[in-house]
């Protein structure tokens, strides 16, 4: 499947390489020199432009995951901004909107028994096409806490030696949402499915975009590298999700109602923090499918 950002002869938006050049539709806020951008100028239930679409799409492709403020948005025009970005993603286990099954709920309160994504992860890493990016809008979000963290895999893997580097070059492991999903969503009426997806990706992806590599193995889904023994493998990995989760490579963005976060999961792991029971946060997932991982 052809990556929704590229077009048959290479990068569609070559002004990708133009990174620090100035955007004429939308400002640009940086939350850390890493990763990380606030999006201000643009109002998303409104028809957006081929200019302002393209710099939402370098935004994305520099700052590997972009915050907009103040969105008021309909279920149909959350879809809609999604499709705008490539083919919609079905989440193989998790509870969707009456009518939208590419319209994931996202929702924790005191009767919740857990959140969505409290562990570090890849959205749905598990899949044989993972998803690309994923479009979370937080309606309803408490007084305090219930932050989100998102950790460059760009910087995970530059700051590996080089040693490491030429170890992991060429390996797979498996990721499998068979431990994550089973059971998972049963308080909320979602009968399990017979099987999960399991699936065999690189230790160390090249991004379809940007060209860069980034560190694909997350604490969430990855299960074990594969041409190693057992041992090697569980040390190897607990080494490399430990140093992913390293807060040098992290930013930390605080919702506010109404705000919407874009990340993309071929760069970016993410863990949503579970910190403000009993309160209620609130809303609901877009994702779009992305590309078989190199």
């Amino acid at each position: 499947m052809m990556d929704p950002m590229r077009g048959n002869n290479g990068p569609r938006y070559r002004h990708l390489a133009e990174d620090g050049a100035p955007y004429d539709t939308i400002t640009i806020d940086k939350l850390t020199p890493i990763i990380g951008a606030e999006i201000g100028g643009v109002d998303l239930s409104n028809p957006l432009g081929n200019r302002t679409l393209d710099e939402i799409h370098r935004a994305l492709a520099e700052n590997s995951v972009i915050f907009f403020r103040d969105q008021h948005l309909t279920e149909e025009q959350h879809l809609d901004f999604g499709r705008k970005f490539g083919e919609l993603h079905i989440h193989p286990a998790a509870p969707a909107a009456a009518g939208h099954p590419e319209l994931m709920i996202i929702r924790a309160d005191k009767d919740s028994p857990r959140a969505n994504g409290e562990g570090w992860h890849s959205d749905v890493s598990c899949d044989v096409i993972p998803p690309m990016g994923s479009i979370l809008y937080i309606r309803q979000c408490p007084p305090r806490g219930g932050d989100t963290l998102f950790a460059s895999m760009y910087a995970a893997y530059e700051a590996l030696s080089d040693r490491l580097k030429a170890y992991l070059e060429g390996l797979t492991a498996i990721h499998d949402g068979e431990e994550n999903y089973r059971g998972t969503y049963a308080y909320a009426g979602v009968q399990d499915k017979a099987t999960y997806p399991r699936a065999e990706h690189p230790v160390i992806r090249t991004h379809p975009v940007t060209g860069k590599k980034a560190l694909y193995v997350n604490r969430g889904f990855t299960r074990r590298i594969l041409g190693v023994p057992r041992d090697e493998s569980s040390a190897v990995l607990a080494y490399l999700w430990n140093h992913a989760e390293n807060p040098l490579f992290q930013c930390r963005f605080r919702w506010q109602e109404n705000s919407i976060a874009f990340w993309d999961n071929r760069c970016v792991q993410h863990r949503a923090m579970w910190d403000y029971w009993p309160h209620t946060r609130s809303g609901h997932r877009v994702t779009v499918l992305g590309d078989r991982p190199v």
